[in-house]
């Protein structure tokens, strides 16, 4: 009987490696698996590649991970904002390595791993430091670069329903970048608010099929002091 739920974020990320390359959702903090991120922090892994959206925001979440000095490397498309002081210490010491990638790029370039593309031309960086190295193409009287795809060991994301079967559907903004990173990685754990029978989900409603998962967790929703429920989405 296929079973992807797992019993706790914790063993969901037993098995990640130092050195890995970790996909982390989210879009600042809508979609953010926090519980993940706290897990992969007491998990122990380091040296680890991160590719996420942002570099992190205050002192929580990817923050806390950048902040532990267990990241290597951030493949990001908007490194540097108000709250990002842990990222912006960190590069400007020299201990963490960047690649900046303009967000329509980055998007295009996970995708392009989960579809099994050998790469793209684009005609979004031509010109600028971030074409350099890069073979470069005329197109139609354009100028494109080409842009590689984006692999990673372990694909962090939030969804909100899943069955174990691992299909899974998201909420509003929530669902972002998750789709395509669990296309791009060779392990994709998703936390989830609400595990369901198999068949209860819509199939026209599931955007992640469980092909695509290879582990699900149930973490409950976090109560905030006004008595509701805090989620980022």
């Amino acid at each position: 009987m296929i079973n992807k739920i797992s019993p706790s974020v914790e063993a969901a990320l037993a098995d990640v490696p130092d050195g890995a390359t970790v996909m982390i959702g989210g879009f600042g903090t809508a979609g953010l698996p926090n519980e993940l991120i706290d897990a992969l922090i007491a998990q122990g892994a380091k040296e680890l590649t991160i590719v996420n959206n942002n570099a992190g925001n205050g002192d929580t979440g990817l923050a806390a991970l950048l902040a532990a000095r267990r990241v290597r490397k951030i493949i990001c498309s908007f490194p540097r904002q108000a709250d990002s002081h842990h990222f912006d210490a960190l590069y400007r010491a020299g201990q963490i390595e960047l690649e900046l990638v303009p967000q329509g790029n980055l998007a295009e370039r996970i995708r392009a791993a989960g579809a099994g593309i050998g790469g793209f031309f684009t005609p979004t960086g031509y010109g600028t430091q971030l074409a350099e190295g890069k073979e470069t193409r005329e197109i139609d009287g354009r100028m494109y670069v080409f842009e590689s795809p984006i692999h990673a060991d372990f694909a962090l994301i939030r969804a909100e329903r899943g069955d174990r079967w691992g299909n899974l559907t998201y909420r509003m903004t929530a669902r972002n970048f998750g789709p395509v990173m669990a296309m791009a990685a060779k392990v994709t754990v998703a936390t989830v608010h609400e595990i369901v029978e198999l068949g209860s989900l819509d199939p026209e409603a599931v955007v992640t099929p469980g092909i695509f998962v290879q582990r699900v967790v149930k973490v409950d929703r976090v109560a905030t002091s006004g008595g509701g429920f805090k989620q980022a989405a």
